[in-house]
């Protein structure tokens, strides 16, 4: 049986350990082999500006074994802010034993418990119908809006 998750902000001092939580997901996920100075500029940076988002991490007896990073995005349709998950990543070990969705609930929680956010969202890559399939069973649903993107080299 899995013990009591604790989900939590993270700390500055945990910073190392999102790092390695963030190449191992690219790596797993897409294939990436990320720059490991680059996210960890990205990293500090959430750390030292709140406004650009914020690291939420799942404890297990003193052991952090899954994460997420929300991001706002305005939404003046809704007058509110939309928290986006991005970042999502859990430990082989504890993958299936619902990490992910006491990860989730904590944010639905804050968003249901403050006026000024009025949502959630997360993208996934087509290919990662495991992570799809986890969202969906969080109650999370595909919605009618396809994303495109240019990103910068």
């Amino acid at each position: 049986m899995y013990s009591r998750i604790e989900v939590r902000a993270a700390r500055p001092e945990e910073a190392e350990r999102l790092i390695d939580f963030q190449l191992r997901m690219a790596h797993e996920t897409e294939g990436l082999a990320l720059e490991p100075e680059r996210i960890a500029r990205g990293v500090a940076a959430v750390f030292e500006d709140p406004r650009r988002g914020g690291y939420w991490v799942a404890e297990e007896a003193g052991r952090i074994v899954g994460m997420l990073l929300t991001t706002p995005e305005w939404s003046d349709w809704r007058a509110g802010w939309v928290l986006w998950i991005q970042s999502v990543y859990v430990i082989p070990e504890a993958r299936g034993k619902g990490v992910f969705r006491d990860l989730y609930a904590h944010q639905k929680a804050r968003v249901e418990g403050d006026p000024d956010l009025c949502g959630l969202r997360l993208y996934v890559d087509r290919r990662n119908r495991r992570a799809a399939a986890v969202y969906e069973r969080a109650g999370m649903s595909r919605e009618h809006y396809e994303m495109f993107e240019w990103l910068k080299g």
